[in-house]
């Protein structure tokens, strides 16, 4: 599926550089001088660590619901592809806070956490999967998107800025696999996709906002190690 495509494809954001934001700077690899990190920067890079260890490991979760693992093997590989991704982020954000002066944050975001935890168990159709995810990627782009603004270092826009939209991505996928779900046919996902069947809602479905949206985004110390 083509838009499926476009939120699994490994991109900018999955190279070398989103898990150094101070390479080139004396933090990294040599050059000028890395800026100080504020008390702010910190707090936003845990929190940010917190929300991608929450959603890795959902989707580590989703990948064994027996409607995943013996289901549509294109939402499968969606779901195994998206927590590496989720991984990936993480340790991104790991390496910063602890190149900034901050501590690794291995925890999870408390409040996003508590919503997972009473979901979970109600999950029972494919549906229902992809509700939770959808609410799980929205909220780390706005976060992300919201941080780029917050943060008081070039390094760290620039982290938060490649990140944020591997999350819209997932996002948009999703969106595309409900209409896709809503149509009755689970065969419709996948890949390629066979175009003449495919529901005239797919063609918006994933792009529904003109801008993203940051009224959701998290406080930067609400993963924030205390």
């Amino acid at each position: 599926m083509g838009a499926e495509r476009v939120g699994t494809r490994p991109s900018a954001p999955h190279t070398g550089r989103l898990g150094d934001p101070y390479r080139g700077t004396s933090r990294g690899t040599g050059g000028v001088r890395a800026p100080v990190a504020s008390e702010e920067d910190i707090m936003a890079l845990q929190t940010a660590a917190s929300l991608e260890n929450l959603a890795a490991g959902t989707y580590r979760a989703f990948a064994r619901l027996p409607f995943v693992a013996n289901g549509n093997r294109t939402l499968a590989e969606f779901v195994t592809r998206t927590a590496r991704h989720h991984e990936e982020h993480a340790k991104a954000f790991n390496e910063a806070v602890t190149r900034a002066g901050g501590r690794e944050q291995s925890g999870t975001d408390p409040k996003y956490a508590a919503v997972v935890r009473e979901a979970l168990p109600t999950l029972r159709t494919p549906g229902d999967m992809v509700g939770l995810a959808i609410s799980l990627e929205d909220v780390a782009a706005q976060t992300y998107t919201k941080n780029i603004g917050q943060v008081s270092s070039e390094p760290l826009r620039r982290l938060f800025g490649s990140v944020a939209p591997v999350e819209a991505q997932h996002r948009a996928t999703l969106l595309v696999v409900r209409a896709l779900l809503s149509a009755g046919d689970e065969r419709l996902i996948a890949r390629p996709a066979d175009a003449g069947k495919l529901p005239a809602a797919v063609g918006s479905a994933g792009l529904p906002d003109a801008f993203q949206s940051t009224a959701d985004a998290s406080p930067v110390s609400e993963g924030a190690i205390r």
